[in-house]
């Protein structure tokens, strides 16, 4: 579960309703600061578990270097509304809301980033239809489903929210945390954004893209036919992917990469300046042809 280093949103950024032609998502959305050159458009997927504020830290530096920023709660994520069908959120269904919310922006410019579960969803947008896209990141997620340790977690987890509500899978999911994670320094506002976020979450959502983790094909070599440019960017540690599988899934893309020391499965959120400077590269380089 990623946790946002802070809540408040910088003076460059709003939260807001962003209504497209698949229903009204809540998004953090940041704009360059007056004076600074428009470089086009970034819309951020979150992943499981996750939610827009994952990214509230790359907001401020990212429209400093020109970029607007959308982050969006994906259907039954946290603020944007979700139905109680699990089939609501198929994978094909989630790929079709991210080209709404593209074509919501209004900009010709756009790069999509998709951070764990985030990187399937955009990755089944971009296979769909590229054509929104300037570019493609693939934020700490890999070719296929998730690895093995990963995979018996989230088959517990699906088997709970099946028989339990959230409130008692919150708290089951506190008892198995390692007794050094009883001890993170996670400031308070923090740790009551992570409850809440979880309890707002529908259900269903976590148990239909929970299956997607586990199931998901490798289709990487069809996403390399997409003449699309494409970044893969990790942490030094993952625990949902082996970095060394998400460095091979690069070469495969031919893909930029970028590796930030002393991030783990969240760069954006543990390591936000170097992820920052990271992703406003490559997105300048790909302006540049």
């Amino acid at each position: 579960m990623s946790r946002p280093p802070f809540l408040a949103l910088p003076p460059c950024a709003r939260a807001h309703r962003l209504r497209t032609a698949r229903g009204d998502f809540a998004v953090h959305e940041a704009v360059p600061p007056s004076g600074v050159e428009r470089r086009g458009s970034a819309l951020f997927v979150p992943g499981f578990t996750g939610s827009k504020e994952d990214f509230i830290a790359l907001l401020e530096p990212l429209a400093r270097r020109g970029f607007r920023v959308v982050a969006v709660d994906g259907r039954g994520q946290h603020e944007s509304d979700g139905p109680r069908e699990e089939s609501a959120y198929a994978q094909e269904e989630l790929a079709q809301d991210v080209l709404a919310q593209a074509a919501a922006l209004e900009d010709g410019d756009i790069h999509l980033l998709g951070h764990s579960l985030g990187g399937l969803i955009s990755r089944a947008a971009v296979l769909k239809d590229a054509s929104p896209f300037r570019s493609f990141t693939i934020m700490s997620s890999g070719p296929a489903a998730i690895a093995e340790p990963q995979q018996a977690r989230t088959k517990l987890l699906i088997d709970a929210l099946s028989v339990m509500d959230m409130e008692a899978v919150w708290r089951a999911m506190r008892d198995l945390d390692p007794p050094e994670a009883a001890e993170e320094t996670t400031p308070a506002p923090v740790a009551a954004f992570l409850h809440r976020r979880w309890l707002n979450t529908v259900p269903e959502q976590l148990i239909a893209t929970g299956r997607q983790l586990l199931d998901e094909p490798d289709r990487v070599a069809t996403l390399a036919e997409v003449p699309l440019p494409k970044h893969v960017l990790s942490g030094t540690v993952d625990y949902a992917w082996p970095v060394p599988l998400m460095d091979a899934m690069a070469q495969r893309l031919t893909a930029h990469r970028s590796v930030i020391d002393g991030a783990e499965h969240s760069p954006g959120a543990e390591r936000p300046e170097p992820t920052a400077l990271a992703l406003a590269a490559f997105w300048e380089q790909t302006a540049a042809g």
